[in-house]
């Protein structure tokens, strides 16, 4: 007899696992990135400090680290289709609410915010979708789309950190230029008597490459000491006039007021800049100038226009320091086009819809196995007994905190060249960058940086399959550390030749993919036992720290020391994985394919 149940079971396994497991491990894979990678890149672009972005971009490691805390959850409450496509929804609408509050004047929190709700709904995402992997296939068919899987999973990181990130320099190469950096210091040591005002009549010639802005001096240094008002004004309606003169702004000039203009107010100083290039004749950009700190104000030139006429004149920006400061204080002055927010805003809106439709797709082809239910009627208990049990057990595996150890210091020099790595590449030669563009980082980590990556996988792989974790483990970690010199070469040498910049990054991805496989296997083998899963899920935590925690870091000590003393400090960095190395113990056979 046909019962209603058994229909709605043959109805479940007639839909093939073809139409959902790869836009499924598609969907989990692009939040990852987005918010771990591309983030990154992002807040480079909109002018946030190195350190900021290292610090609050690693912090969103977290939901990954904690994720086993939670996960025993999605079993107790609404089956695991339910959470896929709840969480699909939060990660569109975090998604849309990131695009919609980049264009914002406090963008840096509203963003972030945002970039936690798709962290921690990408987190949960991840653990229902392996859950329901497991529940709706057979155990046959798990093996044979465990490849299928994987490789859709990478498709999406090429996707976010490769094709996302090449059309956002797309749109910026189209609707704006490339930003400079001005550097400045306040000190009470320093008396400003360079504030004289000097005009280049050097005829500023184009510059090869992207077009961008050249802002001169790159580094000023500015006293404390301050200035009565009249001077004040002098130096703002000087810039004022020549703005205006060059058809950069239409902004009026101060008024001749000659009430208390002995009045001393905070010192200032004078930035000039232009483009690099003459743009397309149709094209006018809007530039902004801003501090990353309320003690410095832009009193003339914020807003400047540029155009094919006036390309390779001086604009002028005026610089005030709060007249409050007697400490030195730093802060970094981001001369930028309006337009950039608008090349992220337009991408993570396409995202979005895109997370909506898979939402309305999954609702449509997601199975629903008959196992995928809720526990939490009348086994509350049971299940909250488990939780707590699993992980007593995995704290009372043979030298746990070695394991521990190893696992939060295998990646240490790479957690924190991984932050600052993009970074590196975007900043201006002047700042000890490469100065490339969006899209040149985008098409070096997302397409070439990949693929190396999934080969040295590939590769890994193999090899452990062949001879072991235990005799691999060394070479692999040799070769997960020892490319990062490279970065030291690029840092001193840098080289304008695009090949030998790929080289360098093909062979450090290929090292890290290469050595990431011990440690993926590692994880594997102190996660044997009662629980495999929850151990698993344990042990991925402790990975998300060793990167989260290095990475937060970063940023500071790169801005306190350089790029070249930086990647040497990465370097140094790797010595204690491989002091630790020698002390863990590895069943001798583990990993190797056994003939049967």
């Amino acid at each position: 007899m046909i019962t209603k149940k058994s229909l709605k079971e043959k109805k479940s396994k007639s839909k093939s696992p073809w139409s959902w497991v790869p836009t499924l491990y598609f969907a989990e894979g692009l939040p990852y990135v987005i918010v771990i990678t591309v983030s990154v890149i992002m807040y480079k672009r909109l002018g946030i400090s190195n350190s900021e972005i290292a610090l609050y971009t690693s912090w969103l490691y977290l939901p990954w680290v904690i994720k086993p805390l939670w996960s025993p959850f999605i079993d107790i409450f609404k089956t695991k289709r339910f959470w896929i496509l709840t969480t699909q929804l939060f990660i569109g609408a975090g998604l849309a609410g990131v695009a919609l509050t980049i264009p914002g004047p406090d963008f840096f929190r509203f963003t972030l915010m945002f970039f936690w709700l798709i962290a921690f709904s990408s987190a949960t995402h991840d653990i229902s979708v392996d859950g329901f992997y497991m529940l709706s296939l057979s155990e046959s068919q798990q093996s044979f789309f465990v490849g299928i899987r994987s490789t859709f999973y990478r498709i999406a990181m090429i996707t976010g950190q490769g094709v996302l990130v090449i059309l956002v320099g797309y749109l910026e190469a189209n609707l704006s230029v490339a930003p400079a950096e001005v550097k400045i210091i306040a000190s009470p040591n320093k008396y400003y008597a360079e504030n004289i005002i000097k005009i280049d009549t050097s005829k500023i010639q184009p510059l090869p490459g992207n077009l961008r802005i050249i802002a001169k001096p790159s580094f000023i240094e500015i006293g404390t000491k301050p200035l009565n008002k009249e001077t004040v004004n002098f130096y703002v309606n000087f810039a004022k006039k020549f703005n205006i003169i060059n058809g950069f702004t239409k902004e009026k000039l101060n008024s001749q007021d000659t009430t208390n203009q002995y009045e001393l107010t905070g010192n200032v100083c004078l930035l000039s800049f232009h483009l690099s290039k003459k743009p397309d004749e149709e094209n006018n950009y809007n530039v902004t100038v801003d501090a990353n700190n309320s003690g410095f104000s832009i009193l003339a030139g914020k807003h400047i226009t540029f155009n094919s006429k006036n390309w390779n004149k001086l604009a002028y920006a005026v610089i005030q320091i709060d007249p409050l400061i007697q400490n030195k204080t730093e802060a970094v002055i981001k001369i930028q086009s309006e337009n950039i927010p608008l090349a992220w805003t337009i991408p993570f809106l396409f995202v979005a819809i895109i997370y909506f439709l898979f939402f309305l797709y999954h609702s449509l082809v997601l199975p629903k196995p008959i196992n995928d239910k809720s526990v939490l009627e009348g086994k509350r208990s049971s299940v909250i007994n488990e939780f707590f049990r699993a992980f007593i057990r995995f704290f009372e595996k043979d030298k746990i905190l070695l394991s521990i150890a190893f696992l939060l210091i295998y990646r240490l020099g790479e957690a924190q060249l991984v932050k600052l790595a993009a970074p590196f590449m975007l900043d201006m030669r002047e700042s000890g960058g490469l100065g490339l563009s969006t899209s040149d980082v985008g098409f070096i980590y997302g397409t070439l940086g990949i693929i190396s990556l999934i080969i040295g996988g590939i590769i890994g792989g193999y090899l452990i399959s062949k001879y072991g974790l235990k005799l691999m483990l060394m070479p692999m970690l040799i070769a997960l550390n020892v490319p990062d010199v490279l970065y030291v070469y690029l840092a001193y040498a840098l080289p304008d030749n695009m090949l030998i910049i790929y080289l360098c990054v093909i062979i450090e991805q290929f090292g890290y993919g290469f050595g990431f496989t011990a440690y993926m296997m590692y994880m594997i083998y102190i996660s044997q036992g009662e629980y495999k899963a929850s151990h698993f899920a344990i042990a991925t935590g402790f990975m998300a720290l060793g990167m989260m925690v290095p990475g937060m870091f970063s940023g500071m000590i790169q801005e306190a020391i350089g790029y070249k003393y930086f990647f040497i400090w990465v370097c140094i960095s790797t010595i204690p994985s491989f002091i630790l190395a020698k002390y863990i113990s590895i069943d001798p056979i583990f990993g190797k394919r056994r003939n049967n």
